[in-house]
C-alpha cells in the first residue's frame, strides 16, 4: 500500500481515496518456472497479457531473459537485473487514475538452453468492491475512460474471455465521439 499511496501523492490522490479503493485488499504470491524448450519458437511460456492486480512485483531469481513487453507494437525485452524488482502497472491501477498509470502488456517466452525462474506477488482489490476512476483524474479536457464496474463484474468478463492482451480492460472503456 505504500508505494501505491506514493503513487497517488504525485497525481494528487487523497490517501483516504486510496485506502477506499484498496484498503481491504490482499496479496497473493506466486513462482514461475519456464523450463528449457528444445523447440521455444513452438511455445510460449505466458501468452500476451495485462496483470488484472492494482501492482505486481516480480523478482526474476536467476536473471534469464524472457518477460517481454509491448510498445508501439512491438514486443521489447526486459533485461533482468540482479535482485532488482520489476514492477507492473496493473488494470485496477489503470482504471482508478483514469488512464494516467497504464497497465502494461507482456508476454514471457522460453529458451532453449536454460529455465527462466521468477516469484511475483500481486496486490489485489476485495472481491465484493467496486473499480472506477477517481473523480481528480476526470475533468472536460481529461474524459472519463473507464466505466464504473464491480470487481466480481470485471472478474467474470475477465472468465469469459481468452487470455488476450488488454481485452477485459477493453470492455470497460468509454467511447468518445469528437465532433
Amino acid at each position: 500500500m505504500n508505494l501505491v499511496s506514493k503513487m497517488g501523492k504525485v497525481l494528487n490522490i487523497k490517501d483516504e481515496e486510496l485506502r477506499e479503493y484498496f484498503e481491504n485488499g490482499f496479496q497473493s504470491m506466486g513462482m514461475n518456472y519456464y523450463p528449457p524448450c528444445p523447440q521455444p519458437e513452438k511455445v510460449v511460456g505466458l501468452t500476451t497479457n495485462s496483470d488484472d492486480s492494482v501492482l505486481t512485483m516480480l523478482l526474476e531469481i536467476n536473471e534469464v531473459e524472457g518477460l517481454q513487453i509491448k510498445k508501439d507494437g512491438k514486443w521489447i525485452p526486459v533485461t533482468p537485473f540482479p535482485n532488482a524488482f520489476v514492477v507492473n502497472i496493473g488494470v485496477v491501477l489503470e482504471i482508478v487514475t483514469n488512464g494516467t498509470y497504464r497497465s502494461i502488456e507482456h508476454r514471457v517466452i522460453v529458451n532453449s538452453i536454460q529455465g527462466r525462474l521468477s516469484i511475483s506477488t500481486v496486490y489485489l482489490v476485495i472481491y465484493d468492491g467496486e473499480m472506477y476512476p477517481t473523480s481528480n483524474l476526470v475533468s472536460e479536457n481529461n474524459p472519463l475512460l473507464f466505466k464504473r464496474v464491480t470487481v466480481e463484474e470485471y472478474f467474470r468478463n475477465l472468465c469469459a474471455r481468452k487470455l488476450r492482451g488488454k481485452s477485459p480492460l477493453d470492455a470497460l472503456r468509454i467511447e468518445h465521439v469528437q465532433d
